[in-house]
Protein backbone atom coordinates (compact mmCIF):
# COMPACT_ATOMS: atom_id res chain seq x y z
CA UNK A 1 0.00 0.00 0.00
CA UNK A 2 1.49 3.31 -0.85
CA UNK A 3 1.62 6.17 1.40
CA UNK A 4 1.26 10.05 -0.03
CA UNK A 5 3.87 12.78 -0.06
CA UNK A 6 3.08 15.78 2.33
CA UNK A 7 4.29 19.28 1.65
CA UNK A 8 6.14 18.96 5.48
CA UNK A 9 8.48 15.99 3.86
CA UNK A 10 9.68 18.06 1.02
CA UNK A 11 10.27 21.16 3.55
CA UNK A 12 12.77 18.85 5.67
CA UNK A 13 13.93 17.30 2.81
CA UNK A 14 14.68 20.57 1.09
CA UNK A 15 16.27 21.92 4.44
CA UNK A 16 18.28 19.29 5.10
CA UNK A 17 19.36 18.98 1.07
CA UNK A 18 21.03 22.44 1.32
CA UNK A 19 22.62 22.17 4.58
CA UNK A 20 24.05 19.01 2.72
CA UNK A 21 24.72 21.50 -0.44
CA UNK A 22 26.48 23.69 1.67
CA UNK A 23 28.51 21.40 3.37
CA UNK A 24 32.20 21.72 2.83
CA UNK A 25 32.31 18.45 0.65
CA UNK A 26 34.30 17.13 -2.45
CA UNK A 27 31.75 18.70 -4.58
CA UNK A 28 31.05 21.71 -3.02
CA UNK A 29 35.05 22.07 -2.63
CA UNK A 30 35.73 21.50 -6.48
CA UNK A 31 32.46 24.02 -7.22
CA UNK A 32 33.75 26.59 -5.43
CA UNK A 33 37.60 26.03 -6.67
CA UNK A 34 36.04 25.84 -10.68
CA UNK A 35 34.05 29.23 -9.97
CA UNK A 36 36.09 31.62 -8.41
CA UNK A 37 39.24 29.99 -10.69
CA UNK A 38 37.18 30.47 -14.20
CA UNK A 39 34.38 32.27 -13.86
CA UNK A 40 30.15 31.93 -13.66
CA UNK A 41 29.44 29.76 -16.54
CA UNK A 42 32.01 27.03 -15.61
CA UNK A 43 30.57 27.13 -12.14
CA UNK A 44 27.08 26.82 -13.43
CA UNK A 45 28.04 24.01 -16.19
CA UNK A 46 30.02 22.35 -13.41
CA UNK A 47 27.09 22.76 -10.62
CA UNK A 48 24.48 20.70 -13.40
CA UNK A 49 26.55 17.79 -13.42
CA UNK A 50 26.83 17.94 -9.75
CA UNK A 51 23.01 18.36 -9.28
CA UNK A 52 22.45 15.36 -12.01
CA UNK A 53 24.47 13.28 -10.17
CA UNK A 54 23.14 13.91 -6.86
CA UNK A 55 19.36 13.56 -8.09
CA UNK A 56 20.18 10.14 -9.69
CA UNK A 57 21.28 9.15 -6.73
CA UNK A 58 18.19 10.13 -4.88
CA UNK A 59 16.07 8.46 -7.58
CA UNK A 60 18.41 5.25 -7.08
CA UNK A 61 18.32 5.17 -3.06
CA UNK A 62 14.19 5.70 -3.54
CA UNK A 63 13.46 3.21 -6.09
CA UNK A 64 16.00 0.60 -4.29
CA UNK A 65 15.23 0.74 -0.53
CA UNK A 66 11.60 0.21 -1.07
CA UNK A 67 12.27 -3.58 -2.63
CA UNK A 68 15.07 -4.76 -0.03
CA UNK A 69 13.41 -3.33 3.43
CA UNK A 70 10.54 -5.03 1.56
CA UNK A 71 12.80 -8.73 1.68
CA UNK A 72 14.75 -7.99 4.37
CA UNK A 73 12.60 -5.63 7.09
CA UNK A 74 15.90 -5.27 9.88
CA UNK A 75 17.60 -3.92 7.04
CA UNK A 76 15.72 -0.62 7.39
CA UNK A 77 17.53 -0.37 11.23
CA UNK A 78 20.68 -1.04 9.78
CA UNK A 79 20.52 1.52 7.46
CA UNK A 80 19.60 4.41 10.31
CA UNK A 81 21.93 3.77 12.17
CA UNK A 82 24.70 3.47 9.39
CA UNK A 83 23.49 6.51 7.87
CA UNK A 84 23.42 8.05 11.47
CA UNK A 85 27.16 7.03 12.11
CA UNK A 86 27.81 8.69 8.44
CA UNK A 87 26.10 11.72 9.00
CA UNK A 88 27.62 12.50 12.41
CA UNK A 89 31.05 11.62 11.11
CA UNK A 90 30.35 14.33 8.49
CA UNK A 91 28.85 16.91 11.42
CA UNK A 92 32.50 16.33 13.03
CA UNK A 93 34.78 16.55 9.96
CA UNK A 94 32.83 19.88 8.54
CA UNK A 95 33.18 21.39 12.27
CA UNK A 96 37.07 20.40 12.80
CA UNK A 97 37.68 21.71 9.60
CA UNK A 98 35.95 24.67 9.25
CA UNK A 99 38.70 27.63 9.69
CA UNK A 100 40.63 26.00 6.53
CA UNK A 101 41.18 28.18 3.50
CA UNK A 102 39.94 26.34 0.12
CA UNK A 103 43.35 26.67 -1.54
CA UNK A 104 43.84 27.58 -5.49
CA UNK A 105 41.85 26.16 -8.09
CA UNK A 106 43.67 25.11 -11.57
CA UNK A 107 41.52 26.17 -14.88
CA UNK A 108 38.86 23.87 -15.97
CA UNK A 109 39.70 21.59 -19.10
CA UNK A 110 36.69 21.85 -20.59
CA UNK A 111 33.18 20.20 -20.58
CA UNK A 112 32.73 21.14 -17.11
CA UNK A 113 29.36 19.81 -17.24
CA UNK A 114 31.09 16.18 -17.38
CA UNK A 115 33.54 16.85 -14.91
CA UNK A 116 30.81 17.34 -12.08
CA UNK A 117 28.38 14.41 -13.14
CA UNK A 118 31.44 12.04 -13.17
CA UNK A 119 32.78 13.98 -9.53
CA UNK A 120 29.28 13.13 -7.76
CA UNK A 121 28.63 9.77 -9.58
CA UNK A 122 32.37 8.27 -8.82
CA UNK A 123 31.11 9.55 -5.16
CA UNK A 124 29.91 6.41 -3.25
CA UNK A 125 29.22 8.96 0.12
CA UNK A 126 26.71 10.28 -2.44
CA UNK A 127 24.90 7.53 -2.23
CA UNK A 128 24.68 6.62 1.33
CA UNK A 129 24.00 10.19 2.20
CA UNK A 130 20.82 9.95 0.33
CA UNK A 131 19.70 6.86 1.32
CA UNK A 132 20.24 8.01 5.02
CA UNK A 133 18.21 11.06 4.77
CA UNK A 134 15.40 9.36 2.72
CA UNK A 135 14.99 6.85 5.52
CA UNK A 136 14.52 9.63 7.85
CA UNK A 137 12.30 12.25 6.30
CA UNK A 138 10.13 10.03 3.91
CA UNK A 139 7.73 7.57 5.11
CA UNK A 140 7.69 3.99 3.18
CA UNK A 141 5.92 3.08 0.40
CA UNK A 142 5.80 6.15 -1.47
CA UNK A 143 3.66 6.19 -5.27
CA UNK A 144 5.94 6.05 -8.61
CA UNK A 145 5.02 10.03 -8.82
CA UNK A 146 5.74 11.14 -5.10
CA UNK A 147 9.06 9.15 -5.98
CA UNK A 148 9.18 11.38 -9.34
CA UNK A 149 8.75 14.71 -7.71
CA UNK A 150 11.04 13.96 -4.98
CA UNK A 151 13.84 13.50 -7.57
CA UNK A 152 12.64 16.59 -10.24
CA UNK A 153 12.95 18.27 -6.63
CA UNK A 154 16.18 17.29 -6.06
CA UNK A 155 18.08 18.25 -9.40
CA UNK A 156 15.76 21.70 -9.65
CA UNK A 157 17.41 22.79 -5.68
CA UNK A 158 20.54 21.50 -7.01
CA UNK A 159 20.79 23.34 -9.92
CA UNK A 160 19.17 26.80 -8.16
CA UNK A 161 21.63 26.60 -5.05
CA UNK A 162 25.07 26.46 -7.86
CA UNK A 163 23.77 28.88 -10.51
CA UNK A 164 22.92 31.28 -7.82
CA UNK A 165 26.28 30.65 -5.78
CA UNK A 166 27.77 30.83 -8.93
CA UNK A 167 26.49 34.40 -9.65
CA UNK A 168 27.65 35.57 -6.07
CA UNK A 169 31.04 33.88 -6.36
CA UNK A 170 31.53 35.87 -9.16
CA UNK A 171 31.54 39.28 -7.78
CA UNK A 172 34.76 40.18 -5.68
CA UNK A 173 32.82 41.40 -2.73
CA UNK A 174 30.74 38.40 -2.41
CA UNK A 175 33.62 35.86 -2.87
CA UNK A 176 36.01 37.89 0.36
CA UNK A 177 32.74 37.99 1.98
CA UNK A 178 31.90 33.95 2.13
CA UNK A 179 35.85 33.55 2.49
CA UNK A 180 35.76 35.74 5.87
CA UNK A 181 32.39 33.36 6.74
CA UNK A 182 33.11 30.19 5.90
CA UNK A 183 34.14 28.82 9.39
CA UNK A 184 30.66 30.38 10.95
CA UNK A 185 28.54 28.46 7.31
CA UNK A 186 30.52 25.45 8.19
CA UNK A 187 29.81 24.89 11.57
CA UNK A 188 25.91 25.93 10.63
CA UNK A 189 26.07 23.09 8.16
CA UNK A 190 27.60 20.80 10.68
CA UNK A 191 24.86 21.32 13.53
CA UNK A 192 22.21 20.92 10.51
CA UNK A 193 23.89 17.59 9.98
CA UNK A 194 24.63 16.46 13.12
CA UNK A 195 20.69 16.85 14.77
CA UNK A 196 19.90 14.52 11.49
CA UNK A 197 22.14 11.91 12.71
CA UNK A 198 20.98 12.14 16.32
CA UNK A 199 17.44 12.03 15.04
CA UNK A 200 17.84 8.59 13.60
CA UNK A 201 19.41 7.03 16.46
CA UNK A 202 16.96 8.02 18.64
CA UNK A 203 14.03 7.45 16.77
CA UNK A 204 11.66 4.53 17.60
Amino acid sequence: MSVSLTLVDLLAFNAVLIAAIAAPGAALLYFVKTTVASGRAAGIATGLGLGTAAALWTLAALLGLEAVFALFPWTYTALKLGGAAYLIWIAVQTWRHARMPLGDAPAPRGRAVLSGLLLNLGNPKSMLFAAAVIVVVFPQGLAPADIAVITLNHWLLELAFYAGFALLLDTGPARRGYLRLKPVLDRVAATLLGALGLRLILEK
